[in-house]
């Protein structure tokens, strides 16, 4: 099982971080260890000390497929839950730096929370889908996946080009502006058309 991340999916959360708009979708790998054991609390990581969520929609792969076209990626996937992608962002500026790979800053243990349950696309607007994230009852980033400068489907196609995907991959498609850093003690909730799908504490 791949986790499939996408960055610089909203062009509000590129702006934030000073990088260019990409041209193509941008994604990198997570392991499977990223995963955060069901009702687990999340600890935070002795080797950073800048630590940032980032609420995204997240895509489940349902049926094998190499090289699909966008117009037939629709059909590779049924199901849709919230996720975030955990950030040491002091590693990943450090990496950035000195031009190496930022792995170290985004793929290690349980960085990719995920929501227990998903919920169908037959029963949602994929193209205007609400989402939302609190920190400590606040909410912190709110997005709405009509503003993706790639679309689910652009997406399944492109990464399909360089990697067969399977049933049970994960695509985690792209934050929105808002993000920010967690400290100990933190409460996360994550939204999808106003129902909570995930609720994280930080140790």
């Amino acid at each position: 099982m791949k986790i499939i991340c996408i960055g610089r999916n909203y062009a509000d959360h590129a702006k934030e971080m000073n990088a260019k708009l990409p041209e193509k979708p941008m994604f990198f790998l997570k392991p499977d260890t990223a995963l955060l054991p069901k009702r687990n609390p999340f600890y935070y990581p002795s080797f950073t000390k800048d630590l940032h969520y980032e609420c995204e929609v997240v895509v489940k792969i349902s049926r094998l497929g190499k090289n699909i076209a966008t117009r037939y990626a629709q059909e590779y996937y049924e199901e849709i839950g919230i996720g975030i992608d955990f950030t040491a962002r002091d590693l990943q500026a450090a990496c950035k730096a000195k031009g190496h790979p930022w792995e170290i800053a985004k793929a290690f243990e349980h960085s990719a929370p995920l929501s227990e349950t998903f919920i169908p696309k037959s029963s949602i607007d994929i193209k205007n889908l609400n989402f939302s994230l609190k920190k400590n009852g606040t909410i912190v980033q709110t997005g709405n996946t009509k503003d993706m400068i790639f679309s689910i489907e652009e997406i399944i196609s492109y990464v399909s080009q360089f990697m067969t995907l399977k049933i049970g991959d994960l695509i985690f498609t792209g934050t929105p502006q808002g993000v920010g850093p967690v400290q100990i003690g933190d409460q996360l909730e994550g939204f999808l058309e106003g129902q909570k799908m995930l609720d994280l504490r930080i140790k």
